[in-house]
């Protein structure tokens, strides 16, 4: 049987971890609503939760081609592993919590820095929903986590 943990699936776990927010932040695309664009388009400016930060069209563009390809080749790397049995199974009840959380994390990300007309009724929610379930994917995947090492 494999060893819980091996040194060399921690660089595709990492990558698959990390690049899983910024893919879904891409892959979602900006939330701002068609009437907020155009209101904006005539000169009302519009409000926002949190700033949006952007590189432009063409570097957000690079940016989340590149987490994604990095997710897909991270996660195929850890299948393969556990296909041919050099990364022990249980290790996905680790990482799939971190990537839902990522995906949450990259969602979140969108809603927070949605364009709009008044209140973002959507970032509120958010926060009040999102934050605990992250809490509970964190907790989760420390859980198993623990679990692991102690085997």
């Amino acid at each position: 049987m494999p060893t819980p943990y091996r040194p060399s699936i921690l660089l595709p776990s990492l990558l698959l971890v990390l690049a899983t927010p910024v893919a879904a932040w891409w892959l979602i695309g900006d939330l701002t609503s068609g009437q907020a664009r155009r209101l904006a388009a005539e000169g009302t400016a519009l409000d926002y939760t949190v700033r949006p930060v952007s590189l432009g069209a063409a570097g957000d563009r690079i940016v989340g081609v590149l987490a994604c390809v990095a997710a897909l080749v991270a996660l195929g790397v850890l299948v393969r592993g556990t296909v041919v049995r050099q990364v022990d199974p249980r290790w996905w009840a680790v990482l799939l919590p971190l990537v839902a959380a990522g995906a949450l994390a990259g969602y979140a990300g969108r809603v927070l820095t949605a364009g709009v007309i008044g209140a973002n009724i959507g970032a509120g929610l958010i926060v009040l929903t999102g934050g605990p379930v992250l809490v509970v994917l964190l907790v989760v995947a420390a859980v198993a986590a623990w679990r692991l090492r102690g085997r």
